[in-house]
């Protein structure tokens, strides 16, 4: 297959490139706008390859989507371009509105333009993938509660509610045009080329540098956390063999709160690094508990029941497995890792035609 792929410089969308390039033989267009979380290094291991190509564009530009769409004749879109830090959602939302909302209703428009003048057969197997996360159903009051693919919507922040917004949209092109779609909703990702921005990437950096750990409010906040190689592995198979107009929760079944990943971390930490830094004794004294983000949801937990069930998928790491190959990673990668932090990764982008 064609797969385009928007968003394949980021976390997540890396990961997906990397495992289709690796583990299938299909081509892939990466379609990424290189804000400040897109980071080619991310892609160095496949970037060689005959069926890998990188665009520059921004989803926003439909003239530049329908180039691309009628240059590469794409037989999936897997959507996965967002931004997703829900810091910067409540600092600056409009950026959220435009690449979550906006972004995709330009994709959904221009993916059911190419999709309308396809040969009937091709026109048969066509399909949008759209990727989504947990934070649309909002929290969780009772602890036996689990989001399931029926779960009500209730997003508490900018950013999950423009996620929302994106999913509702999809639908809606899915019921009204017909256009074939299929949404995922995840959990809580980690793992290797992380932005250090989010939770588990940031508490490696700062103790390794021996900064505070900061953790909101109490640190008692619940999160369902997954490897996101397995998450890259669900999306490839919803992707191609997930069922029309259907939703799949992906889940890590990791239910961990925040105070727990970040000792955990620690713990590994003392046993991998234990020579630390000068007038560190212990990584958990660097743990520091700051102000709690507005309207910060309590518990996220996903029943991945029906994806296992209809499509065989069930992750492959623990929590105590994925953490472990993390932290190693990041240990092992100082130079992909560094030059995020001093902003020099961005320099590579200078050569880049749009």
């Amino acid at each position: 297959m064609n797969i385009l792929v928007t968003g394949g410089a980021g976390f997540i969308g890396s990961a997906v490139v990397r495992h289709i390039i690796e583990n299938t033989k299909d081509n892939v267009v990466n379609v990424d706008k290189l804000t400040y979380a897109g980071n080619l290094e991310s892609l160095s291991s496949i970037s060689n390859s005959k069926r890998y190509i990188f665009r520059h564009a921004d989803v926003c530009d439909r003239v530049e989507l329908d180039i691309i769409f009628n240059e590469y004749q794409p037989d999936l879109v897997m959507h996965l371009a967002a931004e997703s830090h829900v810091d910067r959602s409540i600092d600056g939302p409009t950026a959220f509105v435009e690449t979550n909302v906006v972004g995709t209703y330009t994709l959904l428009e221009a993916s059911r333009a190419y999709w309308s003048k396809l040969p009937l057969d091709r026109k048969a197997t066509f399909k949008f993938h759209h990727v989504s996360t947990d934070e649309v159903y909002g929290d969780l009051e009772k602890p036996e509660d689990l989001f399931t693919e029926t779960t009500s919507y209730a997003p508490s922040s900018p950013y999950s509610a423009t996620k929302a917004a994106s999913d509702h949209l999809v639908r809606a092109w899915y019921r009204t045009y017909n256009l074939p779609t299929i949404i995922t909703n995840c959990s809580n990702n980690y793992g290797p080329f992380h932005f250090p921005e989010k939770l588990i990437p940031l508490t490696i950096l700062n103790a390794l540098e021996g900064k505070p750990l900061p953790i909101y409010g109490n640190g008692e906040q619940i999160r369902d956390w997954l490897y996101v190689e397995d998450h890259a592995r669900a999306l490839y198979l919803v992707a191609t063999s997930g069922k029309l107009g259907e939703t799949y929760n992906i889940g890590g079944h990791n239910e961990k709160t925040n105070i727990e990943v970040v000792t955990t971390l620690c713990d590994l930490l003392e046993e991998l690094v234990p020579i630390k830094p000068s007038g560190v004794d212990s990584y958990k004294d660097l743990i520091s508990f700051v102000k709690d983000r507005p309207g910060h949801d309590l518990r996220y937990a996903i029943d991945a029941t029906k994806i296992e069930r209809e499509l065989g998928w069930k992750p492959e790491e623990t929590f105590e497995s994925g953490l472990r190959k993390t932290v190693f990673w990041y240990l092992n990668n100082r130079n992909w890792w560094t030059q995020v932090l001093d902003g020099s990764y961005k320099l590579e982008r200078l050569g880049i035609e749009d």
